[in-house]
């Protein structure tokens, strides 16, 4: 089975994007290997002759001779197995010949890149639920004769396959509404829908157009680790194009849009997940210089991949850099909903204090008033002259509102009125001034003489 004709993880997308036919392709007969866990994992085995070609072969782990060299691939599932789950099935379908101590090395957290029994072994493995899209698990054991690459759920750009065979291969067109589901119209070309297209945005590479297959286990070794950074890139994009629609949503949204994100913490998520992705590109950088430094010493490794892995270094850091310039912005967008979290805040309190200032004094007057004590006025019912007392009470209550109702408009009445004085007084000096200086400058051109400055 073909790597790239495997069900890829996501959105389901790309079962839009790849249609591969594996008929011209020669498969050698593939014997029946019995696990204690079928079908938990992925199994693919290829082998290679040197020149450009490759060939689907049996699951038997042993190496090429001569120019050729074999491919195992192992895909773990995306699910939420402990790590104890997942070196049971590497030993599954490893062991033999693969010991206790490859498989360990393989399936551990961290970085790692050192000789384990006689094999460079190197990992970029990240802890992590293993269902998050945001946990990284790629791991490798290099022989001159073979490969085996252990990676968590599907890797783009990993397998090979033809490229003619392929949406990316066809002469697109714009879906119309006058374009019916099943009808191609002469000259339109192949009508590609809108979500396929935006899925095609967020890769940073063709699914297949720029995978050759390589004649060399140094180049294999390149095109994995290429394929692994052009998938975090993948990832770095894709939060890239949500960010750019979170602040949109932001600028044309208004009080229940930014309180749905303060109430689902959206961007303290975000964040976490691109610190995620920051510890799988650190454990990158960690790696790839030592790999670089370990396959230099041996003989059968080219010099120009060599250089290939100095750039792929190169674009680690570079990515690193961007994923830290989205962190900045996503602390931006947080700090902006905090402030307008407070703002609201405040001014509610605000409200409130305006509220209680108005009532307290109401509440003193009607207090004193209803006090059973004797001595206060206007409290005597049986005596005619203090019939109003009542109409008293209500016109000193509205008098007291409208001395609160004064003491806070009279604060901006008083900046107003400086405000005018002050223009005021600017356009009485300026043109006092101007008459000054137009008196002095006609004298003195009476006089014939010159303006002293």
């Amino acid at each position: 089975m073909d790597l790239a004709e495997e069900e890829p993880a996501g959105d389901g997308e790309m079962e839009e994007l790849v249609r591969i036919s594996s008929a011209n392709i020669p498969l050698v007969e593939n014997h029946l290997h019995r696990t204690h866990f079928p079908g938990m994992v992925r199994k693919k085995a290829y082998i290679f002759d040197g020149l450009g070609n490759y060939y689907n072969k049996e699951w038997d782990l042993a190496e090429g001779s001569g120019q050729e060299f074999c491919w195992y691939h192992v895909e773990l599932p995306k699910g939420n197995q402990k790590l104890s789950q997942s070196a049971q099935y590497l030993i599954d379908v490893l062991c033999p010949p693969l010991k206790l101590q490859d498989i360990l090395s393989l399936v551990s957290n961290g970085p790692f890149c050192g000789h384990v029994d006689g094999a460079l072994v190197f990992r970029v493995n990240s802890p992590g639920p293993p269902a998050s899209n945001f946990t990284f698990r790629l791991a490798a054991r290099v022989t001159e004769n073979s490969v085996i690459t252990i990676s968590l759920g599907r890797v783009p750009r990993l397998g090979f396959s033809p490229v003619g065979q392929s949406l990316l291969s066809e002469i697109p067109s714009v879906e119309s509404p006058s374009y019916h589901r099943g009808e191609r119209k002469e000259g339109s070309g192949f009508v590609i829908r809108e979500h396929v297209l935006e899925f095609l945005l967020t890769m940073n590479h063709s699914e297949e157009a720029d995978n050759p297959v390589p004649k060399s286990v140094s180049e294999l070794v390149v095109h994995i680790l290429d394929t692994h950074v052009d998938h975090l890139q993948d990832v770095v994009t894709k939060l890239e194009m949500e960010l750019d629609s979170v602040e949109l949503e932001l600028d044309r949204g208004g009080f229940a849009l930014k309180k749905e994100m303060l109430d689902e913490r959206r961007f303290p998520k975000m964040h976490l997940n691109l610190q995620r992705l920051l510890q799988v590109i650190a454990h990158g950088e960690q790696v790839f210089p030592r790999v670089k430094e370990k396959c230099s010493s041996k003989h059968w490794f080219a010099t120009e991949d060599i250089s290939s892995l100095e750039e792929m270094i190169g674009r680690l850091r570079r990515l690193k850099e961007n994923v830290g310039f989205l962190a900045n912005r996503v602390n931006a967008l947080q700090a902006g909903l905090d402030s307008w979290q407070s703002e609201q805040i405040n001014r509610k309190l605000y409200y409130l204090s305006f509220l209680s200032i108005i009532f307290l004094p109401l509440s003193v007057i009607t207090g004193v008033f209803g006090m059973n004590v004797g001595g206060v006025p206007w409290t005597v019912q049986k005596d005619p002259a203090l019939k109003d007392g009542f109409r008293n009470v209500l016109a000193l209550c509205v008098a007291m509102l409208l001395l609160v109702l004064l003491c806070f408009i009279f604060p901006a009445l008083y900046t107003r009125l400086t405000a005018w004085h002050r223009r005021r007084s600017l356009r009485r000096s300026w043109s006092h001034n101007q008459r000054s200086f137009l008196k002095r400058t006609i004298g003195i051109q009476e006089r014939g003489g010159y303006l002293r400055i």
